[in-house]
């Protein structure tokens, strides 16, 4: 039934001529651009976390060197199509980058003789790790934006989704972290965990709020299908929390934070004054580099092999380690930047009536209903999406984006280089 209507909302708003499909690809077919984003993925970590969906492989010190090499020499080729093209940010993310912090030194110096950075450095950061010599370290690469996979402050609820970490860790190694007085620490918290009381939720929340913690993201446990990613299904009885608990957490969370001094800005995320936003997901264009990575340019969306050895091969060859690629029309790209500006929960008339035109009936309906339902409100030049739109966006994000987030990452997971993938 969800793919029924899925299918239908589909060709309705991008029409019958877009293809919802992955296909075999070995090379990047690009146009001319002056600037984007940069993602740096690092598949490596000394414990698999097992609700963690992301593309990542057992730490092994010798397999390091070949994939620093890999990974500049994918700098090299992408310096090859755009030349010296500014990046206006960069992103790492795993895995545990934190593990290659000397290879990232090497990385960034590489970057800078391609490249003009202009933007912020982002990277993800383990709660066990966060040491003083690695805050220097971060400090030493100019990385000014930081994020922590907290989950949760209670030990109980580590313990079941698998966290190595002890709860009485993480307080002080958050607070050495934001004494560092980086541009933002964000943490990510999960909500709707089986046996999570409103009680545990608050100790949570308060806990990163006496942290001094200025970015907070919530998100339920159950966002991948984890029933269908088979490598990592190591939590068999659990199973999706039931509508009302996740209403009931989501509204409270967004009530506590907002009494907390917090404005939200976007479906999961809340954030404490001036700071800069954090967030992985909403850059409109950018190249992504390592295995599993994935690009988004004008023409459509790009994925790199999930195999680390060979994506190594590949790069090692002087050789594109696409495997898949899907075709956007420029209608789909309109809708593409629509879903992330929902996600935001945030949308720009302007930006919104320049990519659509005014008097597009879909668009005007799609509007109008929302507002109907009360997501919606018009907010001067925005409109921005109700606390009840923001809860419904969450859930269409996990039963129908997601779905093919998890489709696509499964086969890619098993097949180095699959050959077609129908969404």
């Amino acid at each position: 039934m969800v793919k029924i209507i899925t299918d239908i909302a589909r060709r309705y708003f991008t029409g019958k001529e877009s293809q919802f499909e992955f296909k075999r690809s070995n090379q990047v077919v690009y146009s001319k651009i002056d600037k984007i984003n940069l993602y740096i993925h690092i598949p490596f970590c000394n414990h698999l976390c097992p609700y963690c969906p992301y593309n990542k492989v057992k730490y092994e010190l010798q397999k390091v060197p070949a994939y620093l090499k890999a990974l500049l020499n994918e700098i090299e080729m992408y310096h090859s199509l755009f030349g010296n093209i500014q990046i206006s940010s960069v992103y790492i993310g795993g895995g545990t980058p934190t593990l290659l912090m000397d290879e990232l030194g090497v990385i960034f110096e590489h970057l800078n003789m391609k490249f003009r950075i202009a933007g912020d450095l982002c990277i993800e950061v383990n709660p066990c790790d966060i040491k003083d010599k690695l805050i220097g370290d971060l400090k030493k690469y100019k990385i000014n934006l930081v994020s922590v996979g907290v989950q949760s402050f209670l030990d109980k609820n580590l313990k079941f989704i698998g966290r190595k970490c002890e709860a009485s860790t993480l307080k002080s190694a958050l607070k050495k972290l934001v004494e560092a007085k980086f541009k933002s620490v964000n943490i990510d918290l999960m909500f709707a965990l089986p046996g999570q009381t409103i009680k545990d939720l608050n100790y949570d929340l308060q806990t990163a709020v006496d942290c001094g913690i200025d970015q907070i993201t919530t998100y339920p446990l159950f966002t991948f299908p984890y029933s269908t990613i088979g490598k990592y299904l190591k939590l068999k009885k659990v199973r999706m929390p039931k509508l009302s608990v996740r209403h009931n957490q989501y509204y409270h969370i967004h009530n506590y934070l907002s009494d907390n001094g917090f404005s939200r800005v976007s479906v999961w995320g809340f954030k404490k004054g001036i700071t800069p936003r954090y967030s992985s997901v909403t850059r409109d264009n950018y190249i992504g580099i390592g295995a599993g990575a994935g690009s988004h340019l004008s023409n459509g969306f790009y994925l790199n092999t999930f195999s680390v050895e060979e994506y190594v091969k590949k790069c090692l060859s002087m050789q594109f380690p696409t495997t898949l690629y899907m075709h956007f029309t420029q209608n789909m790209q309109n809708y593409f930047w629509l879903y992330w500006r929902f996600y935001d929960t945030c949308i720009p008339k302007g930006e919104l009536y320049k990519k659509f035109d005014k008097n597009d009936k879909k668009i005007k309906r799609l509007i109008s209903i929302a507002k109907s339902f009360n997501l919606l409100f018009d907010n001067n030049d925005h409109y921005e999406l109700t606390m009840q739109g923001a809860f419904w966006i969450h859930l269409i994000q996990n039963y129908f984006s997601l779905r093919y987030i998890d489709k696509v990452w499964r086969i890619a997971m098993k097949e180095a280089y699959p050959q077609k993938i129908v969404l």
